[in-house]
């Protein structure tokens, strides 16, 4: 087998499909998350794989697969949750354990994965609690290369636009948060998943990338190609933005794990343009329409494992 690669966090979304990427590229992948179902999808899909189960915000054995490694790639976040503490657990003290493991071993690259909300306008526990995490990285000695990106989808999607996709499928009936005219900018986790591994093949930059999608589409377009792609025709409702926000403090109240929250809500309508960077010449990475990557997602011999993954939060 090839260098070693520990992941933390990854049995997510960029976990899922970086695992599938890195092996395809010879390296021996470790991964490690406290979400059992996920790790064991990942195990399935990718057999040769090595998979840890455990909680990285909390020290134990799992620090000591960093042993080796040529790299750790670190994706764990809270993105959801009705209280600040699992964002503290799970964004700052979380990175904090995973950089001093990479001391105690030495790792010469980390590749943290940051988020744009840190630049948003936002000022939620979410996006408290990445700057945080980012500010630990850039502050230590670990050699690093930080990547920012913005809302992503793709194959294993277990919440955003999965989740939209199902609502989809379901009900002939979309509701719409005001009037759904939210400006996006995102991002293919596969596009991601290639940056990370030509990261990975450059070594450290020891700065900070905006990995930012190159179209402003809004949220109701969003909404509609996946539509269009699947061939479903719906009728979309508008809901005052005040009336939506309530709605979803209630299904909140109601369910542990709601898909799409009321500060999820607010960031959405925020009104953020990310700054764009030439990462495709930086990275060597093309970009991948937002429309192209639909139908590649909806067409990729991975997509039929979507009802196998469960929201980790």
């Amino acid at each position: 087998m090839g260098d070693k690669i520990v992941i933390t966090g990854a049995a997510g979304l960029v976990g899922q499909n970086l695992a599938i990427l890195l092996i395809k590229n010879g390296y021996s992948v470790v991964a490690i998350d406290k979400n059992r179902n996920n790790l064991q999808l990942l195990k399935k899909v990718n057999p040769t794989a090595k998979t840890v189960l455990a909680d990285v915000s909390v020290h134990g054995s799992w620090e000591d697969e960093f042993k080796g490694a040529k790299v750790i790639v670190q994706l764990q976040a809270q993105i959801a949750a009705k209280t600040i503490d699992p964002f503290i657990t799970n964004n700052v003290d979380s990175v904090r354990n995973v950089l001093d493991a990479c001391k105690r071993y030495k790792i010469k690259n980390l590749v943290h994965m940051s988020s744009s909300v840190v630049i948003s306008v936002a000022n939620d526990d979410y996006t408290k609690t990445k700057r945080v995490g980012e500010d630990l990285v850039e502050k230590s000695k670990v050699p690093h290369t930080t990547l920012r990106p913005p809302l992503m989808f793709g194959c294993f999607d277990a919440k955003h636009l999965g989740w939209i996709t199902r609502f989809l499928e379901r009900f002939p009936i979309f509701p719409v948060p005001g009037n759904g005219k939210f400006m996006r900018q995102p991002l293919y986790v596969v596009d991601m998943c290639k940056i990370i591994v030509s990261a990975i093949k450059k070594g450290p930059t020891n700065r900070i990338h905006n990995i930012i999608g190159l179209e402003r589409i809004d949220y109701i377009d969003l909404i509609k190609i996946i539509a269009r792609e699947k061939g479903l025709k719906r009728l979309y409702v508008n809901i005052p933005l005040l009336l939506f926000g309530l709605m979803m403090n209630i299904y909140a109240f109601l369910t542990r794990k709601p898909p799409f929250t009321a500060d999820q809500m607010k960031a959405l309508v925020a009104g953020d343009e990310f700054p764009i960077e030439n990462w495709q010449k930086q990275f060597g990475v093309k970009y991948t329409t937002y429309e192209n990557a639909i139908r590649e997602t909806f067409n990729s011999p991975y997509y039929k494992y979507r009802d196998e993954m469960v929201s980790p939060h």
